[in-house]
Protein backbone atom coordinates (compact mmCIF):
# COMPACT_ATOMS: atom_id res chain seq x y z
CA UNK A 1 0.00 0.00 0.00
CA UNK A 2 1.54 3.24 -1.14
CA UNK A 3 1.20 5.66 1.92
CA UNK A 4 2.61 8.62 0.27
CA UNK A 5 2.89 9.60 -3.51
CA UNK A 6 4.68 12.38 -2.88
CA UNK A 7 7.47 10.34 -0.75
CA UNK A 8 8.27 7.66 -3.15
CA UNK A 9 11.02 9.64 -5.41
CA UNK A 10 12.28 13.18 -4.71
CA UNK A 11 11.58 13.37 -9.13
CA UNK A 12 8.42 11.16 -10.62
CA UNK A 13 8.88 11.10 -14.30
CA UNK A 14 5.89 11.98 -16.19
CA UNK A 15 7.24 9.78 -19.65
CA UNK A 16 4.67 10.13 -23.01
CA UNK A 17 5.55 6.86 -25.22
CA UNK A 18 4.36 5.86 -28.87
CA UNK A 19 4.34 2.50 -28.47
CA UNK A 20 4.49 -0.56 -25.93
CA UNK A 21 8.35 -2.36 -26.22
CA UNK A 22 9.13 1.51 -25.76
CA UNK A 23 7.04 1.77 -22.39
CA UNK A 24 8.97 -1.38 -20.89
CA UNK A 25 12.32 -0.13 -21.63
CA UNK A 26 12.22 3.16 -20.34
CA UNK A 27 10.81 1.55 -17.19
CA UNK A 28 13.34 -0.42 -16.68
CA UNK A 29 16.24 1.69 -17.41
CA UNK A 30 14.62 3.74 -14.50
CA UNK A 31 14.98 1.44 -12.03
CA UNK A 32 17.98 0.68 -13.37
CA UNK A 33 19.14 4.14 -12.17
CA UNK A 34 17.45 3.47 -8.97
CA UNK A 35 14.10 5.66 -9.68
CA UNK A 36 11.58 3.44 -8.34
CA UNK A 37 8.38 4.63 -9.81
CA UNK A 38 6.90 6.37 -13.24
CA UNK A 39 4.12 8.55 -14.57
CA UNK A 40 2.55 7.15 -17.45
CA UNK A 41 0.69 10.01 -19.12
CA UNK A 42 -2.54 8.73 -21.21
CA UNK A 43 -1.99 11.57 -24.22
CA UNK A 44 -0.86 9.13 -26.51
CA UNK A 45 -3.01 5.83 -28.01
CA UNK A 46 -0.84 3.17 -26.24
CA UNK A 47 -1.28 4.34 -22.83
CA UNK A 48 -3.52 2.08 -21.29
CA UNK A 49 -1.61 -0.97 -22.86
CA UNK A 50 1.45 0.09 -22.00
CA UNK A 51 0.24 0.95 -18.48
CA UNK A 52 -0.36 -2.56 -18.52
CA UNK A 53 2.76 -4.00 -20.34
CA UNK A 54 4.69 -2.15 -17.01
CA UNK A 55 2.54 -3.49 -14.77
CA UNK A 56 3.07 -7.23 -16.06
CA UNK A 57 6.40 -6.93 -17.08
CA UNK A 58 8.42 -4.17 -14.33
CA UNK A 59 6.83 -5.27 -11.67
CA UNK A 60 9.62 -3.50 -9.37
CA UNK A 61 8.50 -0.18 -10.50
CA UNK A 62 5.44 1.77 -9.54
CA UNK A 63 3.61 2.54 -12.07
CA UNK A 64 1.04 5.32 -12.33
CA UNK A 65 -1.63 7.13 -15.08
CA UNK A 66 -0.60 10.63 -15.54
CA UNK A 67 -3.06 13.39 -17.91
CA UNK A 68 -6.07 11.42 -16.28
CA UNK A 69 -8.84 13.99 -17.63
CA UNK A 70 -12.28 12.13 -17.65
CA UNK A 71 -13.86 9.68 -15.05
CA UNK A 72 -13.68 6.83 -17.80
CA UNK A 73 -10.17 7.42 -17.94
CA UNK A 74 -9.65 6.81 -14.07
CA UNK A 75 -11.60 3.41 -14.25
CA UNK A 76 -9.83 2.26 -17.02
CA UNK A 77 -6.74 3.06 -15.93
CA UNK A 78 -7.08 1.09 -12.76
CA UNK A 79 -8.48 -1.83 -14.43
CA UNK A 80 -5.23 -1.79 -16.82
CA UNK A 81 -2.90 -1.85 -13.54
CA UNK A 82 -2.23 1.78 -12.34
CA UNK A 83 -1.62 2.12 -9.18
CA UNK A 84 -1.55 5.76 -8.65
CA UNK A 85 -3.74 8.24 -10.87
CA UNK A 86 -2.66 11.96 -11.49
CA UNK A 87 -4.57 14.66 -13.24
CA UNK A 88 -4.11 17.81 -14.28
CA UNK A 89 -7.13 19.74 -12.82
CA UNK A 90 -9.55 18.23 -10.83
CA UNK A 91 -13.80 18.51 -11.34
CA UNK A 92 -16.04 17.01 -8.90
CA UNK A 93 -17.22 14.26 -11.50
CA UNK A 94 -13.42 13.42 -11.81
CA UNK A 95 -12.53 13.49 -8.08
CA UNK A 96 -15.46 11.04 -7.44
CA UNK A 97 -14.40 8.75 -10.32
CA UNK A 98 -10.66 8.56 -9.25
CA UNK A 99 -11.71 8.42 -5.28
CA UNK A 100 -13.93 5.15 -6.44
CA UNK A 101 -10.94 3.17 -7.71
CA UNK A 102 -9.67 3.18 -4.66
CA UNK A 103 -6.19 4.03 -5.97
CA UNK A 104 -3.77 6.99 -4.56
CA UNK A 105 -4.13 10.01 -6.46
CA UNK A 106 -3.08 13.88 -7.20
CA UNK A 107 -5.73 16.33 -8.54
CA UNK A 108 -4.11 18.99 -10.13
CA UNK A 109 -4.54 22.66 -8.55
CA UNK A 110 -3.23 26.02 -10.35
CA UNK A 111 -4.87 28.85 -7.55
CA UNK A 112 -5.64 29.01 -3.95
CA UNK A 113 -9.41 28.15 -4.29
CA UNK A 114 -8.76 24.99 -6.06
CA UNK A 115 -6.47 24.41 -3.27
CA UNK A 116 -8.73 25.10 0.03
CA UNK A 117 -11.58 23.37 -2.57
CA UNK A 118 -9.81 20.53 -2.45
CA UNK A 119 -8.68 20.80 1.09
CA UNK A 120 -12.29 20.75 2.49
CA UNK A 121 -12.84 17.27 0.46
CA UNK A 122 -9.87 16.01 2.82
CA UNK A 123 -7.31 16.27 0.41
CA UNK A 124 -3.48 17.43 1.50
CA UNK A 125 -1.34 16.13 -1.25
CA UNK A 126 -2.39 17.99 -4.93
CA UNK A 127 -0.54 18.38 -8.28
CA UNK A 128 0.38 21.47 -8.59
CA UNK A 129 0.35 22.17 -12.47
CA UNK A 130 1.62 23.95 -14.56
CA UNK A 131 4.04 24.62 -12.29
CA UNK A 132 6.69 27.18 -14.25
CA UNK A 133 3.74 29.06 -15.59
CA UNK A 134 1.33 28.94 -12.83
CA UNK A 135 3.67 30.77 -10.90
CA UNK A 136 6.22 28.06 -9.51
CA UNK A 137 8.69 28.19 -6.48
CA UNK A 138 7.67 32.07 -5.54
CA UNK A 139 3.99 31.00 -5.95
CA UNK A 140 4.44 28.02 -3.58
CA UNK A 141 6.30 29.66 -1.15
CA UNK A 142 3.66 32.83 -0.94
CA UNK A 143 1.35 30.08 -0.38
CA UNK A 144 2.50 27.78 2.24
CA UNK A 145 1.76 30.19 5.34
CA UNK A 146 -1.84 30.53 4.78
CA UNK A 147 -2.23 27.00 3.87
CA UNK A 148 0.81 24.42 5.73
CA UNK A 149 -1.75 21.95 5.36
CA UNK A 150 -1.04 21.53 1.29
CA UNK A 151 1.74 19.40 0.26
CA UNK A 152 2.43 19.72 -3.54
CA UNK A 153 4.07 17.46 -7.01
CA UNK A 154 4.72 20.94 -9.35
CA UNK A 155 4.89 19.71 -12.65
CA UNK A 156 5.17 21.56 -15.52
CA UNK A 157 8.23 22.89 -17.13
CA UNK A 158 10.49 22.36 -14.45
CA UNK A 159 14.12 21.20 -15.27
CA UNK A 160 17.25 19.08 -13.94
CA UNK A 161 18.76 22.93 -13.40
CA UNK A 162 15.05 24.17 -11.45
CA UNK A 163 14.25 21.06 -9.61
CA UNK A 164 15.99 21.44 -6.74
CA UNK A 165 14.80 24.77 -5.80
CA UNK A 166 11.48 23.30 -5.84
CA UNK A 167 12.77 20.48 -3.33
CA UNK A 168 13.85 22.81 -1.17
CA UNK A 169 10.18 24.05 -0.52
CA UNK A 170 8.77 23.13 2.79
CA UNK A 171 5.29 22.63 1.12
CA UNK A 172 6.81 20.33 -1.96
CA UNK A 173 7.09 16.07 -1.53
CA UNK A 174 8.12 15.83 -4.78
CA UNK A 175 8.56 17.03 -8.52
CA UNK A 176 7.02 15.68 -11.40
CA UNK A 177 9.48 16.50 -14.57
CA UNK A 178 10.03 14.79 -18.35
CA UNK A 179 14.22 15.49 -18.48
CA UNK A 180 14.44 12.12 -17.26
CA UNK A 181 13.08 10.16 -20.69
CA UNK A 182 13.79 12.79 -23.36
CA UNK A 183 12.17 12.07 -26.67
CA UNK A 184 15.08 11.79 -28.48
CA UNK A 185 16.57 9.47 -26.20
CA UNK A 186 13.19 7.25 -26.41
CA UNK A 187 13.21 7.06 -29.84
CA UNK A 188 16.65 5.78 -30.22
CA UNK A 189 16.33 3.09 -27.46
CA UNK A 190 19.05 4.75 -25.57
CA UNK A 191 18.58 3.42 -22.04
CA UNK A 192 22.25 3.78 -20.61
CA UNK A 193 20.94 7.46 -21.11
CA UNK A 194 18.17 7.18 -19.48
CA UNK A 195 19.21 5.32 -16.48
CA UNK A 196 21.79 8.25 -15.96
CA UNK A 197 19.54 11.18 -15.83
CA UNK A 198 17.75 8.78 -13.20
CA UNK A 199 20.60 8.25 -11.26
CA UNK A 200 21.36 11.94 -10.97
CA UNK A 201 17.74 12.72 -9.13
CA UNK A 202 18.46 10.10 -6.68
CA UNK A 203 20.76 12.60 -4.43
CA UNK A 204 18.13 15.37 -4.95
CA UNK A 205 17.02 16.79 -1.40
CA UNK A 206 13.58 17.39 -0.37
CA UNK A 207 12.72 20.07 2.52
CA UNK A 208 11.95 18.02 5.47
Amino acid sequence: MIESLLDLSPVIPVVVVHDTDEAVGVARALVDGGVPVIELTLRTPVGLEAIRRIAAEVPEIVVGAGTVVTPDQAAQAAAAGAQFLVSPGSTDRLLDAMAETGLPHLPGVSTVSETLALIERGYRELKFFPAEAAGGVPFLKALHAPVPAARFCPTGGITQASAATYLALPNVGCVGGSWLTPADALAERDWTRVSTLAAATTGLAVAG
